[in-house]
């Protein structure tokens, strides 16, 4: 039986596949494409350990190294599996700090029949500042990226890299040098850390924790606080409430800590680590708050392949867009969208902020995502695609604005009876503004059937009493009809204007 190809992906997309030779874990990542916000094929991971015992010995243990090229083999054969156009392999502390490193990378670049680059302290740097400016719109702050045997610091403002610096920090290199003692791990910290002058032009902006031991130290605290989101990127944690947090995992007392569980325990001896160098690193900047990203080195080589304009585009409606090509039944009507609810905006007068028009435009292209699925759950499967879908450039209320006016868009503005734990990421005015965008949104749909041609034609004009009538052109007549009309007046209701439907010129 012959099957057709595939819909489920973007066509003319050549996966990519980037090994990443750390100096804990060696990953295999295979992207769909080198495009500005790639989807991942296929993730996998083993904690290999080439660092460990390093910073004593200067040598890579030959047990690592077994368990590091048996990886890479099985590497290899999966991007060969998963239809990878090319391999990417990069390799970081461990390797280009060991005695034997070059060793190891001979034999690892026989066993991949690719070239390894091996990245120096400032490229790993940059690297990790090209991942945070993949995942985030106009960062401005300090990127940190822990690894097991360095932490890699840079300046970040939009798409400006400063020059970054490398430390001895990394969890498998503090353990050692400490004996496994926090007290020792913590005085190592705060003498490599003093050097690190840079942290100082970082006070008052972000942090952006980059790297496996911070993301898990942000799924800890997820779990401890009960946070409704699983999703680590773009996490934030108020400096001041993450300090005692940091101090108790430092101290090694997480065993019994609520949400440990959500830790793997391969994961959990380098928490507190991890923790003292944040710890650290948040005393001497004194940043506003601390931001996690689940983009680092790999994500940024991925970038740095893209060409200038490419690496200009919003991560957040780049991605929005590819999911309406593949979930929409008309991704012009999206765009279409998302050009006259700005208008609309400003014609009922709503403002945006240059971040709400982003989120705005997206919600829209998101807008007829679940139309496959039950009339009944069209909604609830709106708001779970978009809060839980792979987005960058977007914080978590953002992701709960998107989320909750596509919920609005399908089931009506029913105001707090819908997934508190979403409602409670939006600010008052994200919902405010969740609610005006649904009920346009349920206006529009009955116009033109999700379907392109009609919305562009749709007019405001003011009445003389005040109010507003929305124009449908003479030619688009025969749709004008109770069913609109009465959810014109559920919007009016919710703007506080008198609005009506009306055939114009």
């Amino acid at each position: 039986m012959s099957l057709p190809l595939a819909q489920g992906r973007l066509k003319g997309r050549q996966p990519v596949a980037v090994i990443d030779i750390g100096s804990n874990s060696v990953r295999l990542v295979v992207y769909e494409g080198v495009v500005r916000s790639p989807t991942v094929l296929f993730n996998e991971k083993i904690l290999c350990g080439l660092g460990k015992g390093l910073a004593r010995s200067g040598r890579l243990n030959d047990k690592s190294v077994d368990s590091a090229l048996k990886a890479l083999r099985r590497f290899r054969a999966l991007s060969e599996q998963a239809g990878a156009s090319s391999l990417h392999a990069l390799a970081t502390a461990a390797a280009r700090e060991a005695e034997n490193g070059p060793a190891f990378i001979a034999e690892a670049e026989a066993v991949l029949g690719e070239h390894i680059q091996v990245l120096t302290g400032k490229e790993e740097a940059y690297y990790s500042a090209l991942g945070v400016i993949s995942g985030f719109h106009n960062p401005d702050g300090i990127a940190g990226d822990l690894g097991g045997g360095s932490l890699e610091l840079v300046d970040v403002r939009g798409y400006t890299i400063g020059d970054g610096i490398t430390l001895p920090l990394g969890g498998l290199r503090l353990q050692d040098l400490s004996n496994g003692k926090p007290a020792e791990a913590a005085k190592i910290a705060r003498e490599q850390l003093a050097k690190a002058t840079l942290l100082e032009q970082g006070e008052g902006r972000i942090f952006y924790a980059v790297g496996g031991t911070w993301r898990n130290l942000a799924k800890l605290h997820m779990s401890a606080k009960h946070y409704p989101l699983h999703i680590m990127h773009a996490y934030e944690i108020d400096p001041h409430e993450a300090h005692n947090f940091l101090l108790r995992v430092a101290r090694g007392d997480v065993d019994h800590m609520r949400g440990i569980e959500a830790v793997s325990k391969s994961r959990r001896q380098l928490l507190s680590y991890g923790s003292t160098v944040l710890l650290e690193t948040v005393r001497r900047m004194k940043p506003s708050k601390i931001v996690f990203s689940a983009l680092g080195v790999r994500e940024g080589y991925l970038y740095s392949l893209l060409s200038k304009q490419e690496q200009r585009a919003d991560p957040l409606l780049a991605a929005a867009e590819e999911t309406a090509i593949l979930r929409a039944r008309s991704p012009r009507h999206a765009h279409e969208l998302a050009d006259w609810t700005e208008k609309a905006f400003a014609a009922l007068g709503f403002d945006e902020t240059s971040d709400e028009a982003r989120y705005r435009k997206a919600a829209c292209l998101l807008a007829d995502i679940s139309w496959r699925a039950h009339p009944d759950y069209r909604g609830s499967q709106a708001l779970n695609l978009i809060a839980h879908g792979s987005f960058g450039g977007i914080d978590h209320p953002g992701r709960s604005y998107m989320a909750l006016a596509n919920y609005f868009r399908h089931e009506g503005v029913v105001d707090d009876a819908v997934a508190p734990e979403i409602l409670a990421l939006a600010t008052p005015r994200l919902r405010e503004r969740a609610k005006l965008l649904g009920a346009l949104l349920r206006v529009v749909y009955l116009l033109s059937a999700s379907m392109p041609g009609i919305i562009p034609h749709l007019q405001w004009r003011e009445t003389e009493n005040g109010g507003l009538e929305l124009l449908v052109p003479r030619s688009h007549g025969d749709l004008v009809a109770e069913r609109p009309e009465a959810r014109l007046q559920h919007l009016a209701k919710l703007v506080g204007r008198e609005l009506h439907l009306a055939v114009g010129d």
